[in-house]
């Protein structure tokens, strides 16, 4: 259904009309179902019918629906940082609620320049990043990403960013090389571009904990991320991990970076902290940051108008509360696991499937032209467009990107369905995404 008024992502392409949503499930206009299996870009992890979570919302709706943050807190905001700073990783006490990702990726950032000012460091300004990675869609958070095809249009735009090499083993590990020596090299690339950059001008390293749209459920080799810490202490800057798409129990922990056993100086969540019910999002930071413009200037010169929005911290506070309390995210492990076995049953040995990667419910499969040489098919096939077309065309929602692994070239399926997801509907899943990438191959 095409509206004149609309401003539609792509003006090419009729979307189907969602009305309504069954657990794992969306639902058209003409009654179609579409299996969900990527959560929208892995945002609905407890479906889209859940009853706690709509009953949360409408209860908020009658009491207060908008208070500006300049002039009122409110309890729904309060009781929502109390309990995130509660199940967070050592640390992570001050809780600063935006309305997305991209929202609480920018005070990330900004957060790390204000507090260098505010201790007396005002050189640090220089952010490090890794290529293929995607932190949000403000000129910001472009800036410090790594993604080139959303990238390119606004370079002139952009302040200069540091890109040092992803932890990518499936394609840059060496065959002589163990995961740890693979782990410690690539880290060891943060080091190099510090003492490149002068330490004095550096202020934060940002990485996704496990990358999400970009390069599909890539995860680090294990002490990857320990070394980064390590080094991050030993320069005097921030880590900022985003875990906008893999937090909230997306990887079976309720933050990824536990996995890892580091706790970064700030995070930021979104995506599954809402559930998809309201636009939510938070950026958390640890204490000494919060103290710093506590002791300095004492304001933080930042803000949105929708910070802490009563209604929309009301259904975080109740998907929160249906993940950790009533044990849907304890689930997350195990049937990720269940799904990753269907997985490897049904394409691991596909000839066009190169790797199939992740954590928890959240997966990747990178497609090859030749599994034996690892490359990739030439971008103008459009493989994960293909992929996508199909696949919404036999009742599947999956979310394949191109440019895998330079931005450009290469393609992936990244799958992040709700956690409610029964063993039965992911045979659904599985026997639908290889009939999609049949298609798209042929």
């Amino acid at each position: 259904m095409k509206s004149r008024h609309v401003f539609a992502r792509n003006c090419h392409i009729d979307m189907p009309l969602a009305v309504a949503g069954d657990g794992c499930f969306l639902i058209d206009d003409s009654g179609n179902r579409y299996l969900d299996a990527s959560g929208g870009a892995a945002v609905s992890c407890l479906g889209h019918s859940d009853p706690a979570v709509r009953e949360a919302i409408i209860s908020q709706a009658g009491d207060l629906a908008f208070a500006h943050t300049a002039f009122f807190t409110s309890r729904p905001a309060e009781a929502l940082a109390e309990k995130l700073a509660r199940v967070a990783p050592e640390g992570l006490n001050r809780v600063y609620l935006v309305s997305s990702g991209s929202e609480a990726m920018e005070t990330a950032i900004k957060l790390a320049r204000q507090y260098f000012i505010e201790v007396g460091q005002p050189e640090r300004h220089r952010l490090i990043a890794r290529r293929q990675s995607y932190h949000g869609n403000t000129l910001g958070t472009l800036a410090a990403g790594g993604n080139q095809w959303r990238r390119w249009h606004f370079e002139p735009l952009l302040v200069e960013t540091s890109l040092i090499a992803p932890c990518y083993a499936y394609r840059d590990q060496r065959d002589n090389e163990s995961a740890d020596d693979y782990g410690v090299r690539v880290a060891n690339e943060l080091e190099a571009e510090i003492l490149s950059v002068g330490p004095e001008q550096v202020m934060a390293f940002l990485a996704e904990t496990v990358v999400g749209a970009t390069a599909g459920a890539l995860c680090p080799v294990p002490g990857y991320f320990q070394h980064i810490r390590e080094i991050c202490d030993r320069y005097g800057i921030l880590l900022i991990l985003d875990e906008v798409m893999c937090g909230m129990g997306r990887t079976g922990s309720l933050f990824a970076c536990e996995a890892d056993g580091v706790s970064p100086d700030i995070a930021a969540i979104a995506k599954g902290l809402g559930a998809g019910y309201q636009p939510i999002g938070a950026m958390l930071c640890q204490d000494f940051i919060h103290d710093a413009i506590e002791a300095g200037s004492g304001f933080f010169q930042h803000g949105h108008t929708y910070l802490g929005h009563p209604m929309a911290c009301a259904a975080a506070g109740a998907v929160l509360t249906r993940i950790v309390d009533d044990g849907i995210g304890a689930s997350v492990a195990e049937k990720g696991f269940m799904l990753r076995d269907k997985l490897d049953s049904s394409l691991g040995e596909h000839p066009h499937v190169g790797d199939i990667r992740g954590r928890g419910l959240f997966l990747g499969l990178e497609m090859v032209a030749d599994r034996r040489t690892k490359s990739p098919f030439a971008p103008e096939r459009k493989i994960a467009a293909g992929i996508k077309k199909s696949a919404m065309q036999t009742g599947l929602i999956c979310y394949p990107a191109q440019g895998t692994i330079d931005g450009w070239r290469g393609d992936h399926v990244l799958l992040a369905p709700p956690f409610i997801i029964s063993e039965e509907e992911m045979d659904l899943l599985v026997e639908r995404l290889g009939h999609a990438i049949a298609e798209a191959v042929s």
